[in-house]
């Protein structure tokens, strides 16, 4: 069966990067904007991210401008008001389509295992250790709603 781990992604520089450098690792995979109304939801990520990241937790956010241009500007853009406003430092990737005949194939994986089209942008996918994704939280979760669901996955 397949697994996130047989994906690779594009990193900011341009660089593909293959997922299995995160094998034994807890993931939230979401794809975000800066323009959106769910934007302040990077703080909420960032504190999970500091919380938990020492224990082999890992969030990759890959910006996504689909949802009514909410995600303008360059990848360097995007990562300097990320790492500004919220102080986010965890992997950020290149900015990637997640619908639509162009979308990124890791999303066209994400999208089998937990069903259904990505609605907006901040929809996460909770990833185990060994790389099956075993959760989605909808735009509207806020991280501390799936905090309980990151703890559990962190304790198997």
């Amino acid at each position: 069966m397949p697994t996130i781990y047989d994906y690779s992604v594009i990193d900011q520089q341009g660089q593909s990067v293959s997922l299995s450098q995160y094998k034994g690792q807890v993931i939230l995979i979401v794809n975000t904007a800066t323009g959106c109304g769910f934007t302040p939801q990077y703080e909420g990520l960032q504190r999970l991210y500091d919380t938990y990241k020492d224990q082999g937790f890992v969030i990759l956010d890959f910006p996504c401008n689909q949802f009514f241009g909410q995600a303008p500007g360059s990848d360097e853009e995007i990562h300097s008001f990320c790492t500004l406003k919220y102080n986010t430092s965890f992997p950020q990737f290149h900015k990637i389509d997640v619908n639509g005949r162009k979308q990124d194939p890791l999303y066209t994986f994400l999208k089998e295992q937990k069903k259904g089209r990505i609605k907006w942008n901040f929809t996460k996918f909770l990833v185990s250790r060994n790389g099956e994704v075993v959760d989605r939280f909808g735009p509207t979760a806020k991280p501390e709603s799936f905090e309980a669901a990151i703890k559990a996955e962190l304790a198997k």
